[in-house]
């Protein structure tokens, strides 16, 4: 079917300035399929169905808007934690702030590197897993991605890794357009924690790969930068082989525009996929969080948990959809997307899913949105606690069910700080 014309002619525009990056024969085929891929679905336009809660004009249009840089003097997150350190500068790799690459258990590599090579492992991933998850629902800036991303990192866990691999993304550019594209391969029987941090660039797009083996343990905690007007379009594709955990959480502070998608197949019996995520927004901040898990193996289990808070006129989205294929007997999926209303201006759009095809199996789902809790701030101001500082702690226990799902208490507890910190700049 033909596509509309402002589809046609927005993809086109976005596609004449850009280059496809060279290398060897299969990553070029990897990314003409793409390009293949973003011209036939065409560019995301708010007349789509998974994008009439969120304007995508932004992070289609041929130059990325400016985005001020922001300065603080805050210690970086994750910086007390033992970690390898991997910095990227408005898309582009830092080696000399980055640690040396070589780490037991896990090698790690340039993308630019690994297509530049005629035999890699790559091969079998790179644009795979976000080609599978272009059905049932296209997913076009992944392909844009795919097609055009000049740098990024692949990693190959070969055993359990001592400690994080941290990717640290620096905004030092205004008009700064990054694309990273980022591979994970996992050996069976492998484990390894994958940190995220950094407002990244003016505009940014991220894909993120990953193949988890049989009983391989991916840990995945990620910090959205407080740049306030960065863009931010991130996919997380994942498939997971028999008795493997994916385990994936996003705090998200302040940005004008932020839409994550995580696309996960459970594929292997016994496999868990979890994805949480916090976000904090006040005034000019859109946040979006879209998830699609299709169960397609037995005794598989899912968890969504999402929780906003948002005042000011900041807007929040949830898309979550749980697929249960013909077969995948004994699911046990559960979706959950809450928003905390901090006052009557700003709004929560909710649009939670559930297909199923199979008769054995426990899935739900539910979604709320309201004020803060009056009767526990009368509790808490009765005995004696400041108005402001009993909203803070009720937004906190809001937001505990999300921040429960990171599995390392150190990290936990960080993200905790983080969010104590923004809602105490905010007291009052």
């Amino acid at each position: 079917m033909a596509l509309p014309q402002a589809k046609l002619d927005a993809t086109e525009a976005r596609l004449s300035g850009a280059t496809r990056p060279d290398g060897a024969a299969w990553s070029n085929a990897a990314r003409d399929a793409a390009l293949a891929r973003v011209r036939n679905a065409g560019l995301p336009h708010r007349r789509d169905e998974y994008w009439k809660y969120t304007n995508p004009e932004t992070l289609v249009q041929t130059d990325a808007p400016e985005a001020a840089l922001f300065q603080s003097d805050d210690t970086p997150i994750f910086n007390g934690i033992d970690r390898l350190k991997i910095v990227f500068v408005d898309g582009v790799f830092d080696a000399e702030a980055s640690d040396d690459l070589s780490l037991e258990g896990v090698k790690i590599e340039r993308l630019s590197d690994a297509a530049s090579v005629d035999i890699h492992w790559a091969k079998d991933l790179y644009g795979v897993l976000e080609e599978r998850g272009q059905t049932p629902v296209a997913r076009p800036l992944a392909a844009l991605n795919t097609a055009l991303a000049t740098d990024g990192i692949v990693i190959h866990v070969t055993g359990k890794v001592s400690k994080p691999v941290n990717l640290i993304y620096h905004h030092r550019s205004t008009s700064s357009d990054a694309i990273l594209h980022h591979v994970i391969k996992m050996d069976p029987g492998t484990e390894i924690t994958v940190l995220e941090n950094g407002p990244a660039a003016a505009r940014f797009n991220k894909v993120m790969e990953v193949e988890v083996a049989d009983g391989s343990c991916f840990h995945h905690v990620r910090a959205q930068g407080r740049d306030h007007e960065r863009r931010a379009a991130t996919h997380v594709f994942a498939r997971l082989a028999e008795e493997s955990v994916f385990k994936s959480f996003t705090l998200t502070a302040n940005g004008v525009l932020t839409r994550n998608e995580c696309i996960i197949e459970l594929t292997g019996d016994n496999a868990k996929a979890h994805v949480a995520g916090a976000c904090v927004g006040d005034g000019d901040f859109h946040h979006d969080d879209t998830v699609f898990i299709t169960h397609d193996a037995v005794n598989c289990e899912s968890r969504q948990v999402f929780k906003k808070v948002l005042r000011n006129g900041a807007r929040g989205v949830f898309q979550g959809k749980i697929l249960v294929k013909p077969g995948a007997q004994k699911t046990d999926g559960y979706q959950i997307s809450q928003s905390l209303l901090l006052d009557g201006d700003s709004e929560f759009d909710a649009k939670p899913e559930l297909e199923i095809y199979a008769d054995d199996v426990a899935c739900s789902h539910g979604s709320t949105s309201g004020a803060i809790d009056e009767e526990g701030l009368f509790y808490l101001r009765a005995r004696g606690v400041p108005r402001d500082i009993a909203t803070n702690l009720l937004t906190l226990a809001f937001l505990a069910e999300a921040v429960e799902e990171i599995e390392d208490e150190g990290l936990r507890d960080e993200i905790v700080g983080r969010l104590e910190g923004w809602l105490e700049r905010r007291r009052g």
